[in-house]
């Protein structure tokens, strides 16, 4: 992969993180609001559930987004399509390369 390449990718990925982490905290808020408003549990099992869900979610989060760098961008990208914080069609944009390689470890697993 040329210089080009790898800029053009990480300016879209820096451009588009933040937008996906939204877009994927929205399900997950929504989520936790369930928990916290289950009538079949008392609040003290709602607030611990919602607690829990959201501890994971804080991991994975840390995980996918910890870092911002041009090293970590593909592993990020990987960690996140894996995990369901981008589909397919937001790989689209990326260079054909880096795009092939992340599906090619989907493909493998």
């Amino acid at each position: 992969m040329n210089n080009s390449q790898i800029e053009a990718d990480w300016k879209y990925y820096s451009k588009h993180v933040d937008i996906w982490r939204d877009r994927y905290l929205s399900k997950k808020n929504s989520e936790i609001n369930a928990v916290l408003t289950d009538s079949d549990k008392t609040p003290t099992e709602q607030f611990w559930d919602a607690m829990e869900l959201m501890q994971s979610e804080g991991k994975f989060l840390e995980s996918c987004l910890g870092v911002h760098s041009r090293s970590k961008m593909e592993l990020s990208l990987l960690l996140m399509f894996r995990h369901g914080l981008i589909v397919e069609s937001d790989l689209a944009s990326f260079s054909d390369e880096l795009r092939s390689r992340i599906l090619e470890v989907r493909n493998r697993t």
